[in-house]
């Protein structure tokens, strides 16, 4: 996408920002992907601009698979709000603690005990990762010595989940294993936007845990919530081919990212 065309689709945006909702994934969206979750960060610069978008937007917000206190470290503003564990967490800004819905957290013992279990010593031979991401688990074999084994270890670790109850969730070289309630990203920004009065939402993600967040904003649209959603996928070579095809347009990477937050602010 040209930035002539990307200034084009967010003037409606920059025109009337008191009614607008700027929404973000982190990883791969904001963060560039790397081999160890635990090593992702955003760029000081990427960070720089976030800061001056939240100060011009009226709703400024980062969904993420991680913990939404995690997310907040990892991004580090405090004016703005966090959705984690794909919307099943909700850190506000100014809030010291997350609320996690009560449906959820009622799975949230299973989970880690299935974690508990899953880690045996044939997972670390491997080199098969666990994440605690609060009421999920994620089971990342990105940069194990032997990704297929990895990932062949993964698929019993998936065939044993579904057998206990669990649902799975299958990412970019990632597992994740979550409770059997309907929750994603769509449905957690549908609830944290319905207090605001908005025209506008943005909504940016590379994966396809971003799909959901992009029907969700143009449900949104459809159903005269709001009166513009705009979809940005994040391209890169892993980029699943549902976020081309769900987005409105598409940048390149985390590089894109940083030029549409310039355009956000009326400087591309």
């Amino acid at each position: 996408m040209t930035s002539a065309l990307l200034s084009e689709a967010l003037a409606p945006l920059r025109a009337n920002p008191d009614r607008t909702a700027i929404l973000l994934d982190i990883d791969g969206t904001l963060a560039p992907i790397v081999e160890h979750a635990a090593d992702a960060r955003v760029p000081e610069p990427t960070r720089a601009l976030l800061t001056e978008v939240a100060r011009r937007y009226a709703v400024v917000a980062c969904v993420s698979g991680r913990r939404a206190s995690e997310a907040r470290a990892m991004v580090a503003i405090g004016t703005i709000s966090y959705l984690g564990s794909h919307g099943a967490e909700l850190l506000r800004a100014g809030w010291t603690e997350a609320k996690i819905d009560p449906s959820i957290e009622e799975w949230a013992r299973r989970i880690h005990d299935f974690a508990r279990e899953a880690d045996t010593a044939d997972l670390r031979r491997w080199r098969v990762r666990i994440e605690d991401k609060g009421p999920i688990v994620a089971f990342h074999w990105r940069g194990a010595p032997d990704e297929d084994a990895a990932r062949s270890v993964v698929d019993a670790l998936a065939a044993r989940a579904k057998e206990a109850g669990l649902h799975t969730h299958w990412g970019r070289k990632v597992l994740e294993v979550r409770p059997p309630v309907r929750f994603d990203k769509g449905a957690g920004i549908t609830t944290f936007l319905a207090e605001f009065e908005l025209q506008n939402v943005l909504y940016a993600g590379d994966d396809v845990t971003d799909v959901d967040a992009f029907r969700a904003i143009a449900k949104l649209a459809e159903d005269g919530r709001i009166s513009r959603a705009v979809r940005i996928g994040v391209k890169s070579d892993e980029t699943p081919p549902e976020v081309e095809g769900e987005s409105d347009h598409t940048v390149q990477g985390t590089a894109g990212v940083s030029e549409l937050l310039v355009a956000l602010l009326g400087e591309g």
